[in-house]
């Protein structure tokens, strides 16, 4: 018998894992705080490397490729990088059956690794810009591990350029972010609000950090795709160089990016229900399944057909459409293609062919329509359109209704830790104010927003003058 999902007013954290597993997207592995993506959890992450892949190559980035295994120097070389990853690392000591001579770690970002190879590439002016992403597996050894949202290793992308200017390196900055907001909030359905990190939640090594923040269903941040402008930080101690137009030798001036699986965990908590998992259109394995509804034989070839005519008019439109052909009874069938998301499911039986009609069911609202067949495939196109814009508007809408204005402590603390959501205060800019909210509420600093306007206020922790409000928010 299937496994009941926990409903998520009962136990938020349960729901999430009962969703990954009734949608059959992942499983914990063997190794601890590792987990192994199943196929339909990995269908998802390929159509996300799909869509970013292009966007990231309309930028002029090419892939290429770097090794698992770092020298152990040099992340030392960048003091502020190896600091603020070296509780995280995995360091490999012995090989070979012998002892290294120097130990290796296994990534947990690349960095260190891909500059080196950068002082070797670029001489020239003309060298640059040099834009490279990876695709690869991360390892960071976390202490507290959750499927897709934080694992000891994960896949991602990271993407790391080299420019002559920082004007050219504050603008690809921008531009990466601008991709990841445009990428979660058109594909994913997944509001998001662009903004910068504060000095002590920036990205170890960078000169300031850019991120795009998503509200989740329990109200909590998730902070979904970052883009660094890293300065010449890395550039000086690896030497990462170039002859100008004058001939004068110049540091170049490098960013760096990454989306990883965490964003799966996003996508599962921005729009699934009590019923499994939801998935937009654009980014869902399969956008529309048909089962066919037979008893005898005869019945069977004949809905069979039909499945195959109709399924064939919908694929020449581009729709992703699967046929469930397997025998047994359609109500366990509806119910699992329900937990896996899939946004719309055609039912075809008998009496259906009879009066030449087709039961169309949205995944996102239950909505249950009778379709003419001649006007069904011009129905799916649309209403799998209607279904991408309804649930960015769903998730707009209750990110909107739970971001609040906060004036003082007090209040702060009371919707904190009472209804939670985003909590838009004034803040001094002093780490200490900073740290002492994240002690007392574990509300922590989640972005300056870019399109925040000016306002005189003071802190909403110590008092002082403060011009901007910021989001705080717990956050995963």
């Amino acid at each position: 018998m299937d496994k009941e999902i926990t409903k998520r007013a009962e136990d938020y954290s349960q729901w999430y894992l009962d969703v990954i597993e009734a949608a059959e997207l992942a499983d914990y592995a063997p190794v601890k705080g590792c987990m192994v993506i199943k196929p339909y959890g990995y269908a998802i992450w390929e159509n996300i490397q799909k869509a970013l892949d292009e966007k990231f190559k309309k930028t002029g980035v090419q892939n290429a490729y770097f090794p698992l295994f770092i020298p152990e120097n040099f992340l030392k070389r960048e003091a502020e990088h190896v600091e603020g990853f070296a509780p995280e690392l995995a360091v490999v000591t012995h090989a070979g059956g012998k002892e290294l001579e120097e130990p290796l770690v296994v990534r947990p970002t690349s960095e260190t690794i891909i500059y080196d190879m950068f002082s070797k590439w670029i001489h020239s002016y003309r060298d640059l810009p040099l834009l490279i992403n990876q695709w690869a597996n991360v390892v960071r050894w976390e202490k507290r591990t959750r499927l897709f949202l934080r694992t000891t290793e994960f896949l991602w992308q990271e993407g790391h350029t080299a420019h002559a200017t920082k004007e050219e390196a504050d603008a690809k900055t921008m531009e990466m972010l601008k991709v990841y907001q445009d990428f979660a909030e058109n594909h994913l359905a997944m509001p998001v609000i662009p903004g910068q990190k504060s000095d002590s939640e920036k990205f170890a090594g960078a000169e300031y950090t850019t991120t795009i923040e998503a509200m989740m269903q329990d109200k909590k941040a998730l902070q979904s795709g970052t883009s660094h402008m890293l300065g010449q930080n890395f550039a000086k101690p690896f030497e990462v160089k170039f002859l100008d137009k004058d001939e004068k030798t110049e540091y170049a001036w490098q960013t760096s990016w990454g989306v990883s699986t965490r964003i799966i965990g996003g996508l599962i908590m921005t729009h699934s229900d009590d019923k499994g998992l939801v998935l937009p259109p654009k980014i869902a394995p399969i956008q529309v399944v048909i089962v066919p509804v037979w008893v005898s034989e005869e019945e069977e070839k004949a809905t069979f057909a039909k499945a195959e005519e109709i399924a064939e008019k919908l694929r020449q439109q581009n729709v992703d459409v699967k046929i469930d052909k397997r025998e047994g009874r359609p109500g366990p069938k509806f119910f699992e293609w329900e937990k896996k998301g899939v946004p719309m499911r055609l039912e075809i039986g008998p009496k259906d062919i009879a009066k030449q009609s087709i039961v169309a069911v949205r995944r996102d609202s239950g909505e249950k329509k009778f379709i003419a067949e001649g006007e069904i495939v011009s129905f799916v196109v649309d209403e799998l359109e209607d279904i991408q814009r309804n649930l960015f508007d769903k998730a707009l809408e209750f990110r909107k209704n739970n971001t609040h204005l906060v004036n003082s402590w007090e209040e702060f603390k009371e919707i904190i830790n009472g209804e939670g959501g985003f909590l838009m205060a004034h803040w001094c800019g002093d780490v200490t104010c900073e740290e002492k909210i994240k002690e007392e509420t574990k509300a922590s600093t989640r972005c300056i927003p870019f399109d925040q306007p000016e306002e005189e206020g003071t802190c909403v922790y110590c008092g002082k003058k403060s011009n901007k409000r910021i989001i705080f928010a717990r956050a995963y």
